[in-house]
């Protein structure tokens, strides 16, 4: 329907221009505005409506001027983000005294019928907050039907200005140049309120100032990588741009998948650093000298595009939203640059999905906080969470396919009579005043609100081809002038709405992160809210365990789904203050008889894990989610082949699997008693070398510095490269010769005879011994990545379990029946082999503190402790020691090693699955860095110690199992 048409003047206070202007903006096909100044307090009123305008087609221009340098740069940076989604922006130069005064908005709709109409406001309004919302202004609004003749004349005087010889077409440029003019003249204002007007840029929240400081204390271990997992509403991409500030860079690149996500970080950055030039890259040369470039990972991950810029152009790197693309799509951007701190941001709401994001940020997991911490902390609101039988519709017949539902089908079953009744009755029960609903299509969100409607609920349907425009709807649903908004898509993510309090989840998720965006929706906090209402429809069907996965981090086992559901059953679920959840007994109904013939098989975990994602799972993410790898390694021989039978992997991909499976077992099963070997691998990755060969000092330098940024690998080295960040000189060459007696010989089959050699070494060049054809490196490039980022979590969580010795407090003097004894840890689980190599899972929870008296000497509970002994190999000599010996031990760090020639030693390497395993040796020395193991035993012949093995503890004595005494 064409506006109204009659002419009006709007003068301000009790009716102010905003609500006029934003209904117009909503309905117009074409939109021009001039005014003399713009403030960011003003234009932050109506972007959200403009952007709307240009999704939809709209054509907009701006003309806005330099008079006097009331217009704000900040305002200016924001035009210039609209300019690049397609309106065209000017300013208009004064020179010479000349004013610019001003103030015309124009607005030309055209109804469905084909009739045209018009508005045309001119009068005292510039933008600004309080022009538009409370200020005394007078506008008159001519209507093209009411007064053609004026209407048109006030278009030609706009195309006129729009078109003057002093009109300019905004850019980057110009508006550095009016930034210092803006700053260092003092601005002339027309009232003392326009003071008022000047939008200061936010400040970090709690949360984000305790991550700001997590940034800093990870750079200065030395981190140059890091990732953070915050969740929706915490403000991650606020934190990015904080942190951009705190690290001082100058050039800035934001990469995300999707164009939305970078749109909403540019104005985020822009609000924080209105200072810097700011481009989107589409491949244009002229980007290149933007201080923060945002680029889709589509269209920067291409080589040629990566070609254009240095490997340091940026120095700091933001990787927006990791999970949403495999760590494929990112290994080649991230190995072409050396950014002085990339950051990885996600919400992703448990371990299992950051595992391929976190190997992109060398493991370096620098804070995290989830929805559950912002509640809190008292920066997320509350909520009040149903969860509700879907019992209209039974999910078991809706065809499933590749992790979804039919949506056809799917539509059907809920756009029905009989589940919008349902629906409506429990809304009405629980809901308070405002209600976003989320619904599976387009014709669902119509149904639901009409049918609420006819109920006599004030209800609207908001989509891409709704009438009404989605910040128009928001505003009503602000002012409570209607209830309840039906949406599908368009309020995921990128919206503040803290006026919601009640979320109607109509339909099943088959992301727990758009669940999670959706419910975040309504977490911001309000003073006119104390908590949100979630209503959440819980269905037949095994998908609909993501909900709680997401929301309450359930595991995908049966034994974590039922320990989950026997929480809710017993209101023993751990909820943040202020929240409260309850289940319908038909909805726990379906949930328990979903799992009940679920066997908890390494497969069953692997299929649900897939079913939760989407997505087949790498082998990092099956581990992390509590998947026994050995147990499947016991099955199939190795997890590729695993995937294989699980029909998980494309034709491309077995094709290439056949022909390498035996070099990817290798990298699956490769024993690691320092991380060496998976490090050459990455530096491989980084540096193409399983498409050339590699000079040896080359290699060797990079894998260097991949220890030195994945500080967690440092202490594998050596103490003369330890605390060294830059080799340089003579070191260069003792590194090379270290690193080529270490992981290089290993790869090219040196260490034993019996070892396969996958590589070679022609003219100090190493060289994969094999020729990948140019179809399918790609695809042997990305199997080989997600083994090493398994081989690297596996080998860092060791680490992290560190010697335990190492982290216990001094031994303290204790009197036990008037003896003075020294309490240290006992490894009841922690069995020292004397005999052949035995696996023994040690595990720090069994730890137990026992009493020795001082005659054992003087021992510190950091060092010293105590383990069995197993076997007979060391049975024999002057000091046997026999199965079964409670063994004193002293554990063997870097900074304390000392020699171990002609010791006995506790001698620690893996197994082929990857699990630890001990051994007891008395250590003799043959030649340079050759070692001979010797047994107490005659039966037991000498071995050659291996790269594989690692010295860490030094054998003290034989305690009499009498002197042992609880502590």
């Amino acid at each position: 329907m064409t506006p109204n048409v009659i002419q009006h003047l709007i003068t301000g206070g009790d009716d102010p221009f905003l609500p006029k202007l934003k209904n117009d903006i909503n309905s117009a096909n074409r939109i021009d505005i001039t005014v003399s100044f713009i403030r960011q307090s003003g234009l932050s009123l109506i972007l959200d409506a403009l952007i709307d305008a240009l999704e939809r087609g709209v054509d907009i221009r701006i003309l806005t001027g330099d008079y006097l340098c009331v217009t704000e740069p900040v305002a200016l940076r924001h035009l210039l983000l609209l300019q690049e989604s397609g309106a065209d922006v000017r300013v208009f130069e004064t020179h010479n005294g000349q004013s610019f005064h001003m103030k015309a908005y124009i607005f030309a709709f055209s109804s469905e019928q084909g009739k045209s109409g018009g508005h045309a406001y001119v009068g005292s309004s510039n933008i600004s907050s309080s022009a538009l919302k409370h200020g005394l202004e007078w506008n008159l609004r001519v209507a093209l039907e009411e007064n053609t003749a004026r209407f048109d004349e006030i278009c030609r005087k706009f195309e006129q200005i729009y078109t003057h010889s002093s009109t300019k077409r905004l850019s980057n440029q110009w508006i550095e140049v009016y930034q210092q003019r803006f700053e260092n003249q003092p601005v002339v204002l027309f009232s003392g309120w326009e003071k008022e007007e000047t939008t200061l840029p936010p400040e970090p929240n709690a949360i984000q100032q305790e991550a700001l400081k997590a940034l800093k204390h990870s750079r200065e271990m030395g981190y140059r990588r890091g990732l953070v997992v915050m969740a929706t509403g915490l403000g991650k991409t606020w934190l990015a741009a904080f942190d951009s500030l705190q690290l001082d860079s100058d050039k800035v690149l934001f990469v995300a998948h999707r164009e939305e996500i970078l749109s909403q970080a540019e104005y985020t950055f822009v609000c924080i650093r209105s200072k810097a030039k700011v481009a989107k890259f589409t491949g244009q040369d002229h980007q290149l000298d933007a201080d923060m470039l945002f680029a889709s990972i589509q269209t920067l991950g291409k080589q040629h595009h990566l070609n254009k810029f240095a490997p340091d152009h940026f120095d700091y790197i933001v990787v927006d939203e990791f999970h949403h693309a495999s760590a494929r799509t990112y290994r080649q951007l991230l190995n072409h640059f050396k950014p002085r701190f990339l950051l990885g941001l996600t919400a992703t709401p448990e371990r299992t999905d950051q595992a391929d994001i976190l190997s992109l940020c060398d493991d370096n997991l620098v804070y995290r906080r989830d929805m559950f911490d912002g509640i809190n902390s008292g920066l997320l609101s509350p909520f009040n969470y149903y969860g509700i039988a879907d019992q209209e519709v039974d999910y078991q017949s809706i065809p499933w396919r590749n992790g979804k539902f039919d949506p056809d089908q799917l539509q059907n079953k809920l756009a029905t009579q009989a589940r919008a009744k349902h629906a409506l009755k429990r809304w009405v029960e629980l809901k308070q005043v405002r209600t976003l609903a989320f619904c599976v299509s387009k014709k669902h969100a119509d149904y639901m609100a009409d049918y609420f409607q006819q109920q006599g609920y004030k209800a609207v349907s908001v989509h891409s081809d709704s009438s009404i425009r989605r910040n128009d709807a928001l505003s009503k649903l602000e002012n409570a002038e209607i209830d309840i908004i039906f949406s599908v898509d368009l309020f995921n993510e990128g919206i503040d709405l803290p006026l919601i309090d009640t979320v109607l989840l109509l339909r099943p998720t088959e992301s727990k992160i758009i669940f999670l965006q959706q419910l975040g929706r309504g977490l911001r906090r309000h003073l006119l809210k104390d908590s949100l209402v979630v209503l959440d429809f819980i269905g037949n069907h095994l998908s609909f365990f993501r909900k709680p996965e997401a929301l309450f981090n359930v595991g995908v086992s049966k034994r974590e789904r039922s320990e989950f559901i026997r929480q809710i059953q017993s209101n023993t679920l751990k909820l943040p203050d202020g929240c409260y959840v309850n289940f319908d007994l038909q909805a726990i109904d379906f949930l328990a008889k979903l799992i009940a013939t679920n066997i908890d098989t390494q497969e069953e975990i692997y299929r649900s894990l897939k079913a939760s994602k989407d997505r087949r799972p790498t082998l990092a993410e099956f581990y992390n989610a509590g998947g026994e790898v050995q147990v499947i390694r016991q099955q199939y021989s190795q997890w590729l082949n695993f995937i294989v039978s699980e029909q998980d992997l494309s034709v491309e991909e077995s094709e290439c699997f056949s022909c390498y499976k035996d070099f990817f077992k290798e990298i699956e099963v490769t024993n690691l008693t320092k991380s060496y070997k998976i490090v050459l691998l990455e530096a491989l990755l980084e540096l193409d070398g399983f498409r050339q060969a590699i000079d040896i000092k080359d290699l060797s330098m990079h894998c260097f510095g991949i220890i030195q940024r994945r500080r967690a690998l440092l202490d594998d080295l050596p103490d003369e490269f330890r605390a060294v960040d830059l080799l340089e000189g003579r070191a260069v060459n003792r590194w090379r010769s270290y690193w080529k007696s270490n992981p290089i010989k290993a790869w090219t089959g040196g260490n034993k005879a019996t070892d396969q050699a996958f590589f070679k070494i022609d003219d100090e060049r190493f060289q994969f011994i094999g020729d990948v054809p140019e179809n399918e490196i790609d695809i042997f490039l990305a199997l080989i990545g997600e083994l090493i980022d398994y081989r690297y979590m596996q080998y860092e969580e060791r680490l992290r379990k560190e010697p335990p010795v190492q982290s216990r407090p001094k031994a303290d003097v204790i009197d036990i029946n008037s003896v003075r004894k020294q309490r240290i840890p006992y490894f009841q689980d922690l069995k020292i082999a004397c005999g052949f190599f035995k696996t023994s899972q040690h595990d720090e929870d069994s730890v137990h503190k026992v009493a020795l008296p001082e005659h054992y000497g003087r021992l510190d509970s950091e060092r010293h402790f105590i383990a069995r002994a197993t076997g007979n190999s060391m049975d024999g000599g002057k000091n046997p020691i026999k199965d079964g010996d409670f063994l004193l031990l002293e554990a063997i760090t870097p900074d304390r090693a000392g020699s171990i020639s002609h010791q006995i030693v506790a001698i620690e390497r893996q197994d082929v699955s990857g699990d630890d395993q001990y051994l007891l040796r008395y250590v003799r020395k043959l030649g340079q860095g050759e070692y001979e193991l010797i047994a107490n035993n005659p039966d037991y012949k000498p071995m050659r110690a291996t790269e594989d093995m690692r010295t860490f503890a030094r054998f003290k004595g034989v305690i009499d199992s009498d002197d042992l005494t609880d502590a």
